[in-house]
């Protein structure tokens, strides 16, 4: 799918790129999701399932942290409060040990739900104020939330996808 350019464009791709994601979540069994062998984020790294969902809902919570923010007109922290964008690794790390302890079915609820309340975030928004002007530095509001959803959604689910034809899970 191309970069949206369009709120209809942005939510479609949030939608559809959850809804193939989610699809494949759905069949990984339960007492997989914690095992360590999917591809980290950094080369030579391993991570669990669980920590690829714990990324997500993350970052989706982040989107809606600086939207809050936002709307309270308080400065935001871009990307959290205590990191710089070098330090995403470390952050990855923070998000998989904040949801370590979540039962795997609930922190899909938990994607769920964010990304719901993402939707409507976004809904709540009109074309001019998603893309009509740079948001934070020369990013819009609206790449900036499809930095955060969508493009992560399609590379979650590409490295899912990978790793269960590697574990023969179907």
């Amino acid at each position: 799918m191309s970069v949206p350019k369009s709120k209809e464009e942005l939510l479609a791709a949030i939608n559809v790129d959850y809804v193939k994601l989610i699809k494949d979540l759905e069949t990984v069994p339960p007492d997989r999701a914690l095992e360590q062998s999917l591809d980290g984020q950094a080369s030579g790294t391993h991570m669990s399932v669980h920590d690829l969902v714990a990324y997500l809902v993350g970052w989706s919570e982040l989107v809606l942290k600086w939207h809050a923010g936002r709307n309270a007109r308080v400065p935001v922290d871009f990307p959290e409060t205590g990191f710089k964008w070098n330090e995403l690794g470390r952050l990855a790390q923070k998000f998989y040990s904040d949801y370590e302890a979540v039962p795997f079915p609930v922190l899909l609820q938990k994607l769920a739900e964010s990304k719901r309340h993402i939707v409507q975030l976004v809904e709540g928004y009109d074309n001019t104020e998603l893309y009509g002007m740079p948001w934070y530095e020369k990013w819009t509001m609206g790449r900036m939330i499809q930095l955060n959803t969508s493009s992560p959604y399609a590379n979650a689910r590409n490295r899912l996808r990978k790793w269960k034809r590697q574990q023969a899970i179907t």
